[in-house]
């Protein structure tokens, strides 16, 4: 089973709002999660950016596979090493 670290898109239209998930693969883009590791919401100023490192790591060394985005923003709350 792949599984995705990836973005699930909430909110009304043209104000998004996406919690940040893992997910199988195969799955649709608001489908079930395994699990939720945080939010992001790109509307507020400053950006409001929250996840859960420890959990974002576990399941990076579980072998789940983060989106670009994602990586960019898992890279801006930590947990990549720069």
């Amino acid at each position: 089973m792949a599984v995705k670290i990836r973005l699930k898109r909430l909110g009304a239209k043209k104000a998004p709002f996406y919690r940040i998930v893992v997910a199988d693969a195969r799955t649709p883009r608001e489908g079930k999660a395994i699990d939720e590791i945080g939010y992001y919401d790109p509307t507020k100023e400053p950006v409001v950016l929250k996840v859960n490192v420890e959990g974002a790591k576990k399941w990076i060394g579980n072998g789940a596979q983060p989106t670009d985005t994602v990586r960019a923003l898992l890279k801006k709350a930590g947990v990549y090493g720069e």
